[in-house]
């Protein structure tokens, strides 16, 4: 399968929007075309196994997204960067519709960026379930604080 044309996107933060855009509007071609074009890049959704190769991670999320667009909030981030890679740690709020109730799960996902002669390129998305009480957590968190 070839794969779609990419954007010039100018930062990894612009990369990382439009992933979520494309998750919203359920468009694989769009959300595809953010991913490097490597045959490393890796992405877990939460419980699932490690997906390696665009045509894997391709069909994962062609499944994921056969189910309706995805409405996710990204409630806070982390960023470590420098001149040609970026990491970003988000807490998503990810809306599920659970027997006719809408419903709001929160996911801790680690997104990491390359920039490539392309621009910006996606290369990992790595989300894992993040509890309950992560709204609490990033309401009372200080804007910045040391890792250690």
């Amino acid at each position: 399968m070839s794969r779609p044309p990419g954007n010039l996107f100018t930062t990894a933060l612009d990369v990382e929007n439009a992933f979520y855009e494309a998750l919203e509007r359920s468009d694989v071609d769009a959300l595809m075309a953010l991913w490097a074009d490597d045959e490393e890049i890796v992405c877990i959704h939460p419980g699932g196994p490690r997906l390696v190769g665009f045509e894997a991670v391709r069909a994962a999320w062609q499944e994921v997204l056969g189910n309706g667009s995805l409405s996710i909030h990204v409630v806070s981030r982390t960023v470590m960067a420098n001149l040609s890679s970026a990491v970003h740690h988000v807490i998503e709020q990810v809306e599920v519709q659970v027997r006719g109730e809408i419903q709001r799960v929160n996911v801790a996902a680690t997104n990491v960026f390359f920039k490539t002669p392309t621009g910006w390129k996606l290369v990992a998305h790595h989300a894992s379930p993040a509890g309950e009480d992560v709204d609490e957590d990033v309401q009372q968190r200080p804007a910045s604080r040391a890792l250690h």
